[in-house]
């Protein structure tokens, strides 16, 4: 089967969508192609915060941002690794980006900071929404087919040795497909599913649990690579701590893996022996060595019901409710039978909360936490019933490494020359990120670079 399209874009997450519409919206004749039965890879798992600066939700509450003080905090969240030019090209675009999605139908709140002095900047929108209000535009657009269920197995090139890439061949079904394109976004996302990728590039992480997209497995990559496509922070490749441990759960009964971030408002963190072993306000992504090194690589958000009435049922990893009410959670009326349920010393558990208790108050606390109140007197202690504990562990959830892009998006190759007719969008791209990440980027980082891929296909 011969196919033509102006445009082909292969994946269906935040990235895609956003590829596809704004391709088929400036007139492109647009096919997208989906490895899986069903749309949505990591966006359709993922929390719902998106980072923007210097949107009107910021405005109306007060708060003056900029995409240049943006810019500045990427590049140091990065530690020197992240590419100045995609992180130009993320900031040039994103405030757009907010905009356009806003005229998608997409609802946003602005998501306030636990911290006095921090901008907010998580947009947020119950998870997976924004993939599905763009899966709604993609299905009625004119100008956009889908396939689902395709194995696309190369890219294919001019005849006669020029670098041009033309389309592709693929598998849908039984059947054989070849496709004639003028370009091709590759919006594959990562490859968390594949362990022999993240063996390759972080042995050490091999065994944290794969909680990205079912198909993410590196097929994108593998592409580009084909082609000698560059990479970019391959190094940098961490895992996520904060992931449900597999196999536990209140009820005995099976409970959806899921990211939970109590710390975030209040809880203690502690590993099997009841000992604290870090300080909470430390960034999920570096935290996730420190509890990879504890026994078991395992450890325990230990807080109140005083952290519970923090959580925020639309942002996934505070949805503490939620959590509660799926068993996700350990409850007890008091520390000493929650230790008990947790299989954690229950001496060791109550001791370390008194002592956490009275140094955070004094600022004086071991690991150097930051006192918090959270707006209620004693709001840092951890001792009103009921009690909860959220067991957990290190998860790969996005790879945040990939191919190099220049600042129309297009794949460049190890000899940093653009692959004409090649962009790449969304999680497959490396660069943005460094060894940092800052929290929401992920998803507004699909979306805006998606959008501007789409522009740039159609240029």
């Amino acid at each position: 089967m011969l196919i033509h399209a102006d445009v082909v874009v292969l994946g269906t997450g935040v990235a895609g969508h956003a590829a596809a519409l704004v391709a088929a919206d400036r007139g492109a004749d647009v096919l997208v192609l989906e490895r899986g039965p069903t749309v949505g890879g990591s966006s359709r798992k993922a929390g719902g915060g998106f980072l923007f600066a210097g949107t009107d939700h910021q405005a109306r509450a007060g708060f003056t941002d900029t995409p240049d003080a943006l810019r500045e905090d990427l590049l140091a969240a990065g530690r020197g690794d992240a590419d100045p030019a995609t992180v130009d090209t993320f900031v040039a675009h994103q405030l757009a980006t907010y905009r356009w999605l806003g005229e998608q139908g997409v609802d946003f709140t602005l998501l306030p900071t636990p911290r006095a002095g921090v901008l907010p900047r998580i947009h947020d929108t119950v998870p997976g929404a924004v993939v599905e209000k763009l899966h709604e535009r993609l299905t009625e657009h004119p100008s956009v087919r889908l396939i689902t269920e395709v194995d696309v197995q190369r890219l294919v090139r001019r005849p006669g040795g020029e670098r041009r890439v033309t389309g592709l061949e693929a598998e849908t079904k039984g059947r054989l497909v070849s496709v004639v394109a003028r370009s091709i976004v590759l919006a594959t996302g990562g490859f968390s599913q594949s362990r022999d990728l993240v063996r390759t590039f972080a042995p050490d992480i091999a065994d944290a649990v794969p909680l990205g997209g079912p198909h993410n497995d590196g097929g994108g990559l593998r592409l580009a690579c084909s082609l000698g496509a560059r990479l970019r922070d391959m190094g940098n490749l961490r895992a996520t701590f904060g992931a449900s441990l597999p196999g536990w759960s209140a009820s005995g009964e099976r409970v959806a893996p899921r990211l939970l971030y109590p710390v975030t408002r209040g809880a203690v963190l502690v590993n099997r022996r009841g000992e604290r072993f870090v300080s909470e306000d430390l960034h999920y992504k570096l935290m996730s060595s420190l509890c990879a090194a504890q026994p078991g690589a395992v450890a325990f958000q230990v807080f109140d019901v005083k952290v519970m009435r923090r959580g925020a049922e639309l942002a996934g990893p505070l949805d503490f409710a939620g959590a509660r009410r799926d068993g996700a959670l350990a409850e007890e009326p008091d520390l000493t039978r929650l230790a008990e349920r947790i299989d954690v010393p229950a001496d060791a558990l109550v001791r370390t909360i008194g002592h956490y208790n009275d140094a955070i108050e004094a600022g004086r606390d071991l690991f150097g936490r930051a006192h918090q109140d959270f707006g209620e007197p004693g709001g840092a202690r951890v001792e009103e019933s009921p009690f909860f504990a959220f067991p957990c562990t290190n998860a790969l959830t996005t790879t945040f490494c990939g191919v190099a892009v220049d600042r129309e998006l297009r794949v460049v190759d190890v000899f940093d020359e653009a692959i004409e007719g090649l962009h790449a969008a969304g999680e497959l791209v490396g660069g943005l990120h460094g060894s940092g990440y800052l929290s929401g980027s992920a998803l507004s980082a699909a979306a805006t670079l998606g959008r501007a891929a789409g522009l740039s296909v159609t240029a």
